[in-house]
């Protein structure tokens, strides 16, 4: 499905960034109240036990905001774990936040001309090699003020390894000062802190699934069913983004999830009824009824 519908959704979200393909991490806890999968967090302070929970992580395009790669685990699961298994094309660039520090695998995915942006950690220790730039912030006024080329270490096979990386302190209009990593040495400091911003897109979409479907009640207490209940919750969301593409209206996902739940087994046309704007339903005399939610 997401290959058959990848270009019909593609639209400008990656405007004005060098980089062609663009991808973003982040993963979403759904909690549980039994003990099926294994939680996450510390023990809270009541009931003294951590509630069930399983994590979504996902890989989603920038330019289509629909999911390319999805895997659900146990809660507990570190969310570096899930970088190991991404593919995506040469020359691509990844965002993530900085729960994916990670630094074998970032010199992995330098090897294969794979670049990234993150957030760098507070503790992290680095080796400062150039300073490009060094400027004192303007206060509300967003800005790049600082740009080094830094070294850190990392292990691998027993051996200690170095990696040379971008670093750009940057500072937004709100006087917020944010610390970003790259290792794409040649990419512009302010295009970096941009494409930070883009990563904004999957919070949306975890927050579309959250609010618009049931998973906050689950069918079956086994985690198989739990784990089909969240596949069934992505297929839907997908349809659903579909179909509030074919309709070209400015109506909210959440207004159309709406309209598609209560008419679901009724027998009208649903791009004119998402249309339609009017209480009263008119039927079309030179358009004939039907259940299917998409041409096929």
């Amino acid at each position: 499905m997401t290959k058959q519908y990848s270009s019909f959704l593609s639209d400008s979200q990656t405007y004005g960034l060098t980089v062609k393909q663009l991808f973003i991490v982040d993963s979403t806890t759904i909690r549980l109240f039994t003990e099926i999968l294994k939680g996450v967090g510390r023990n809270p302070k009541n009931d003294g036990k951590k509630k069930g929970g399983l994590k979504v992580h996902m890989l989603i395009d920038a330019s289509q905001s629909i999911a390319k790669f999805v895997k659900i685990t146990e809660a507990k699961m570190h969310d570096k774990n899930f970088m190991k298994e991404i593919q995506v094309p040469e020359y691509s660039m990844l965002v993530f936040d900085k729960a994916y520090n990670f630094y074998r695998q970032f010199a992995n995915w330098t090897n294969k001309n794979i670049y990234f942006v993150t957030r760098q950690k507070s503790n992290a220790i680095y080796t400062v090699l150039q300073i490009l730039v060094d400027t004192a912030s303007i206060k509300d006024k967003a800005m790049v003020y600082r740009e080094e080329i830094i070294e850190v270490q990392f292990t691998e096979n027993k051996e200690i390894k170095t990696l040379r990386l971008k670093r750009v302190c940057y500072r937004d209009e709100k006087n917020r000062q944010y610390v970003f990593i790259s290792n794409n040495l040649e990419i512009d400091s302010s295009e970096i802190s941009l494409i930070y911003k883009k990563r904004w897109g999957i919070a949306l979409l975890f927050k579309k699934m959250k609010q618009n479907f049931q998973l906050s009640y689950f069918y079956g207490e086994n985690e198989n069913a739990i784990r089909t209940q969240v596949w069934c919750t992505l297929i839907a969301q997908l349809l659903l983004t579909v179909l509030q593409k074919q309709a070209k209206v400015k109506k909210a996902f959440s207004t159309i999830a709406t309209l598609i739940r209560i008419h679901l087994v009724s027998l009208l046309d649903v791009i004119e009824l998402i249309q339609n704007t009017k209480r009263a339903w008119k039927i079309k005399s030179n358009k004939a009824m039907t259940t299917t939610l998409f041409d096929t």
